[in-house]
């Protein structure tokens, strides 16, 4: 049976994200690491970004500690949250490097607007399609 090289490649990329997450501080347990759905999505798609070539980790690291840093200088005034640090990180670096412009965003609403509803539904999809665990 042959897999469709798109399933192989997300499977290659939960495979990245769930090697990222285990070596994390904890052990990798997620109910420690990730306190909402969001946090190990924003998780996941900086490392989808990463691995797309879309900025270089460094840079991103820079971004990180420069968010936190604002947040201390602001004297802690929003509640501390780490992945609404990571996630305007994110935010910054993909900005700086033209994926957030109004041309880029554009351009990814036509493809999808001219995506058929139905294309490829008639291709079993096996991988699952969401992260966050029933709770």
């Amino acid at each position: 049976m042959a897999f469709r090289q798109d399933a192989t490649e997300l499977g290659d990329a939960r495979r990245r994200v769930e090697t990222l997450v285990c070596d994390l501080p904890g052990g990798g347990d997620a109910e420690r690491s990730f306190d909402q759905p969001w946090e190990v999505r924003a998780f996941a798609m900086a490392v989808a970004a990463y691995h797309a070539g879309q900025y270089e980790w460094s840079e991103f690291q820079l971004s990180l500690i420069d968010s936190i840093k604002k947040w201390e200088t602001d004297g802690g005034a929003e509640p501390w949250s780490y992945y609404e640090h990571w996630l305007e990180a994110l935010e910054t670096v993909l900005a700086g490097n033209g994926a957030l412009s109004d041309a880029a965003l554009d351009e990814q609403t036509r493809s999808v607007l001219a995506t058929p509803k139905n294309a490829n539904h008639h291709e079993a999809h096996r991988e699952p399609v969401a992260v966050d665990p029933a709770r």
